[in-house]
């Protein structure tokens, strides 16, 4: 069961090798026995999980479903809400919030058959880049306990690198699906901004997050989107496009397609050994038949500072609705309106969240609105358009997810400029919109190096099947760590 694709897994499921409730019971067992030492967890919902197993069971008794997610363990990502069950956004603020309804991407997810095993850990509210801003703690990389997952989405991809759950859902606002999967070794997606809809995903900067999913291989990847994708009636910014298969195109060949190294992306600022393990895959890619050219992104130099303008007034927008008044948190004995506003924010809030609300309020404000959230949104035009000319030469854009290997646990804690930059090369494709997607490509120190795939709009098929050749003829993806053996 340990290292079975979620295909091999409903092969299994369909043959009567074992029941869906043996095989959630296994993954259970394995949180219980490996997330002490990882974190990865903030709920673990057993109760629930064995409920939709033995559901499960009897759908699968006469063998006449054919989604290959039915009786599949997965986790979401402490940001969905899930009906009854508390979604805390590992904040302080949401420790006592049960969600009256579900997210879309829950409810789809539950609609194909999956089983919930839990709610994963993250960066407050998604703001970080290594799960170390989370009210529950930080969360633990499986490679080195020593060392961050990568964030917001780090318990979510730590928990499928250690193999104790196939498979999760993430978001990504900034690089938080891409990044911590490059940290952990695994496959990650971000489908382009809209295809998955974000009604009950709680938001932090509403024109950049996008939900995305965790698992060991690009095609367990596109059967989680071919369930979670779609038009959404509740978000007003759900893409209302043909329903995409996902999986349709995996064993493409390809030859004939063009591949575009952005020059910026293979700067001075990457590290020798990280480029090198690009090369690598960029040799094993070319045996398949790809071609490559070099294309610019001259103004992705500016994502970050963008990114750090938009992003936080968008949070500081979103996050006023917390309050202490309706739900959520909320200081002991107020001795008035103001007070209750101003300690429910000030004790509900950690550190992380606190300073990225100043951000956005001050850039919001009358006297800075023009000279920082303008213009940074007219330098954001011209990112997207320099994605828009590079990707009519190329099919797809690669390079590097992460300009490191993961970090020790605390070492970026005083630096944020240092922090921010771990997203220098994926804040760029949220800026843009784009569909982005990081697989394991190779080891620096035993620490596993990524590789970002970017595609053109509503083209993640095209991304999804360059990764699936190419780890076809590599076995990166199949590495786990061996403290979870």
């Amino acid at each position: 069961m340990l290292n079975k694709s979620i295909k091999e897994l409903a092969t299994s499921l369909r043959n009567k090798e074992f029941s869906s409730v043996e095989l959630t019971k296994f993954f259970l067992e394995r949180i219980k026995q490996h997330d002490p030492k990882l974190n990865s967890f903030i709920t673990i919902t057993e109760d629930h999980a064995l409920a939709q197993a033995k559901q499960a069971d009897k759908l699968l008794e006469n063998n006449d479903d054919n989604n290959l997610l039915r009786g599949i363990p997965i986790a979401q990502k402490d940001i969905f809400c899930t009906k009854g069950i508390k979604t805390s956004c590992a904040s302080k603020m949401l420790d006592n919030f049960i969600s009256p309804y579900n997210a879309t991407t829950v409810e789809k997810l539950n609609n194909a058959g999956t089983v919930m095993l839990g709610k994963t850990n993250m960066d407050e509210f998604a703001m970080g880049s290594s799960n170390e801003n989370s009210y529950y703690g930080p969360c633990h990389n499986p490679w080195d306990l020593d060392r961050v997952p990568g964030g917001s989405s780090g318990g979510s991809a730590a928990a499928v690198a250690a193999r104790i759950i196939p498979a999760s859902t993430g978001t990504d606002t900034g690089g938080s699906v891409r990044q911590p999967a490059a940290l952990c070794g695994i496959t990650g997606i971000k489908p382009t901004y809209g295809r998955v809809s974000r009604y009950g995903m709680i938001a932090f900067a509403s024109s950049l997050d996008q939900a995305g999913v965790f698992a060991t291989n690009a095609e367990d990847c596109a059967i989680l989107l071919n369930n979670m994708a779609g038009h959404d009636p509740k978000d007003s910014t759900s893409l209302n496009t043909e329903p995409t298969d996902f999986c349709k195109n995996l064993n493409n060949s390809l030859e004939g397609i063009k591949i575009g190294l952005p020059k910026e992306f293979f700067s001075e600022n990457l590290s020798p050994e990280i480029h090198q393990v690009i090369e690598n895959a960029i040799k094993e890619l070319e045996k398949l038949g790809a071609t490559f050219k070099e294309v610019t992104l001259p103004n992705s130099k500016h994502s970050i500072p963008v990114y750090y303008i938009v992003a936080p007034a968008e949070c500081s927008s979103n996050l006023s609705r917390f309050d202490g008044v309706r739900y959520g948190y909320r200081c002991e004995n107020p001795q008035d309106l103001d007070d209750l506003y101003k300690r429910s924010r000030s004790e509900g809030f950690g550190s992380e969240v606190k300073k990225r609300i100043l951000t956005g309020t001050y850039v919001l404000s009358a006297g800075y609105y023009d000279a920082y959230y303008i213009k940074a949104q007219k330098i954001r035009k011209m990112i997207a358009n320099d994605f828009k000319a590079a990707l009519s030469e190329v099919d797809v854009i690669l390079g590097p997810t992460s300009p490191n290997v993961a970090f020790k646990l605390g070492e970026k804690a005083n630096n944020p400029v240092s922090m921010y930059l771990n997203d220098i090369y994926t804040s760029s494709v949220n800026l843009a919109g784009l569909p982005g997607m990081s697989i394991p490509a190779g080891f620096i120190n035993n620490l596993p190096v990524g590789l970002q795939i970017i595609g053109n709009y509503l083209q993640e098929d095209k991304m999804l099947n360059i990764a699936h050749k190419y780890q076809q003829v590599t076995d990166w993806h199949q590495k786990m760590p061996s403290n979870f053996e």
